[in-house]
């Protein structure tokens, strides 16, 4: 009976190490003897005992990040910068033969290109130029890391982090070109202003009643404010058309 129970204990242990369940998302990879075979899955994989091993591999987008590298700009500025790498394995057999660990390759790979990509860039392109840059990122990764097995769908610049003297530097550009810009406005405004106002004096030299009108005009608006007393130039042309009048009734009285 010992025997026997340790013949089944055996074949037991033979058909849990022969079988394996693999999801969806997973490949294994199976080397027979030390060569490889191919993948299988998924789902239910039978093994040979002592002569096939298996090497599992995930079929699903990899988030990786970048972690922040030391970057001197092409024109001379030092700055960390760091990126997310998204990826994933389409061919299982080489990412596992090809390569020794392919997420560390990965990362490796990522971090050398993402300093040569930065390093030969100015500060202001590497600022307002991040579709460039990412898509040259993902291009350059992608074309090294296809050999592996390994298509690398998307390679984003997450965080430029400047030195704080640049900061303040940055900072006073900015106000100094919104200075300029509000200078800008205001001289074309009283350009524009200037125009306006010489039409304007044109029709009054024209038309000396549209003066007296505008006069009038204004003492009505002065008139509707609560001001107890407004002291207000008189033009003498308001008062010529009366002093006229009144000298022709004196030149009748003269000749009566």
């Amino acid at each position: 009976m010992p025997f026997a129970t340790a013949i089944i204990i055996f074949i037991i242990i033979l058909l849990a190490s022969a079988i394996r369940i693999l999801k969806e998302y997973e490949r294994g990879v199976i080397f027979r003897l030390g060569r490889l075979v191919g993948s299988k899955g998924p789902g239910l994989i039978i093994l040979i005992p002592l002569i096939d091993k298996m090497v599992k591999v995930s079929l699903r987008t990899v988030v990786m990040d970048v972690p922040p590298q030391d970057v001197i700009t092409k024109d001379n500025v030092s700055v960390q910068i760091n990126a997310v790498l998204y990826f994933r394995v389409i061919n299982p057999e080489k990412c596992i033969v090809e390569v020794e660990n392919f997420l560390f390759a990965t990362s490796q790979l990522s971090q050398t290109t993402l300093r040569s990509v930065a390093g030969q860039v100015e500060l202001d392109d590497l600022l307002m130029e991040r579709d460039k840059i990412n898509s040259q990122l993902q291009e350059i990764i992608d074309a090294h890391s296809d050999p592996w097995g390994i298509k690398v769908s998307m390679v984003e610049v997450k965080h430029i982090d400047l030195p704080e003297e640049m900061k303040r530097a940055m900072a006073k550009q900015a106000e100094a070109e919104r200075e300029r810009r509000a200078k800008v406005i205001s001289a074309e405004g009283e350009y524009q202003a200037s125009h306006k106002l010489t039409a304007a004096a044109k029709i009054i030299d024209e038309s000396p009643s549209a003066l007296q009108l505008r006069f009038l005009q204004t003492l009505i608006e002065i008139a509707a404010e609560k001001n107890s007393t407004t002291i207000f130039p008189v033009p003498l042309d308001l008062f010529k058309p009366f002093i006229e009048a009144q000298m022709r009734r004196d030149e009748k009285e003269k000749k009566g």
